[in-house]
Order: structure tokens, then sequence, then C-alpha cells
């Protein structure tokens, strides 16, 4: 079982017309109401080495987020139900700093 399970609330985006290295950053609230930022690639280790588990909140639906692969062997994140469109992930709000 993950170390840490949070629901992300917005995202950061790199490149828009690459449909897997979109994010950039995730971001989540903890707890004690404080926010954390984390790049794609440690969410990525993260989830892999168990430490976090991810989710967000789709109108009312809780679905989680994953590792997948492109057919060109980059990892990205994408939500459980995603098939690529509509992206959960990618419909999230950007953040701001």
């Amino acid at each position: 079982m993950a170390e840490i399970r949070a629901e992300i609330k917005c995202i950061n985006k790199g490149d828009r017309f690459n449909p897997y290295q979109r994010i950039t950053h995730i971001w989540w609230v903890n707890p004690s109401w404080t926010r954390w930022k984390l790049a794609q690639k440690d969410a990525i280790d993260g989830i892999k080495s168990e430490k976090y588990s991810f989710f967000v909140n789709v109108w009312w639906d809780i679905v989680d987020v994953i590792v997948s692969t492109s057919s060109s062997w980059n990892e990205y994140i994408k939500t459980v139900n995603d098939w690529d469109e509509p992206n959960n992930l990618l419909s999230l709000m950007e953040c701001v700093n």
C-alpha cells in the first residue's frame, strides 16, 4: 500500500502537442492543507515504487492514476479509464505557482 494517497488538483503542461509528454508537474493538497508540486518523472517513480498513489475526482467518481507507456516507450501518467481522450488529467486546470 502506498505511503501517500492524494488527489491531483491541477497540473502544469509543457509540450501541448505531444499526448504523452504534456504533463510536466502535478499538484495536490496534503491533509494539513499544504500544496505539493511533483515533477511527472518523480510521480512515475513514486507510483512504481508504491510511495505514492494518486487519483482525480471526476464528477464525484474517484479515478486512479497509473503509469502507462506510449508506442515510443515513453512512460507517462494517466487515469485508469482513459483510452486517450478525454484525458482526465489533461483536462485539469493549469496550476499557478
